[in-house]
């Protein structure tokens, strides 16, 4: 199925990009931003990393066919995208003294995408 394709493919590619990112952060950013914006985008990183992790084990586990197992996904999946992405727009923003202050709300908006996600995945655990 198209769906399992996908979520297998967003945990591989966040985790490809997460690891990048990480490196990045470490070597990089550590010399050019202050240690309260570099913790917020290592809080991107390990939020990404984390989720793509658990996509790869959805994508093995589930067969998507259920609603509740593909919301499940696209809520993580959208979830990641607005969260970290935000974070990363922000933080490349303080880099290089640029204005982006829209991204700012969509961070909280890609949080609780990623609680619903996990909110339906207790859902789906107790009413199975």
């Amino acid at each position: 199925m198209m769906m399992i394709l996908i979520v297998k493919l967003f945990g591989a590619v966040f985790g490809f990009f997460g690891v990048i990112f990480g490196a990045f952060g470490a070597h990089r950013l550590k010399r050019i931003l202050p240690p309260e914006v570099l913790h917020s985008f290592e809080t991107g990183v390990k939020y990404q990393l984390i989720h793509a992790v658990v996509l790869l084990f959805l994508g093995f586990h589930f067969d998507f066919i259920d609603f509740t197992e593909r919301m499940i996904a696209s809520c993580m999946i959208i979830g990641v995208l607005l969260f970290s992405f935000s974070i990363y727009g922000l933080c490349y923003a303080k880099a290089k003294r640029l204005n982006l202050k829209f991204l700012g709300p969509i961070t909280p908006v890609g949080g609780l995408l990623l609680m619903s996600g996990w909110g339906l995945l207790i859902y789906y655990i107790i009413v199975g």
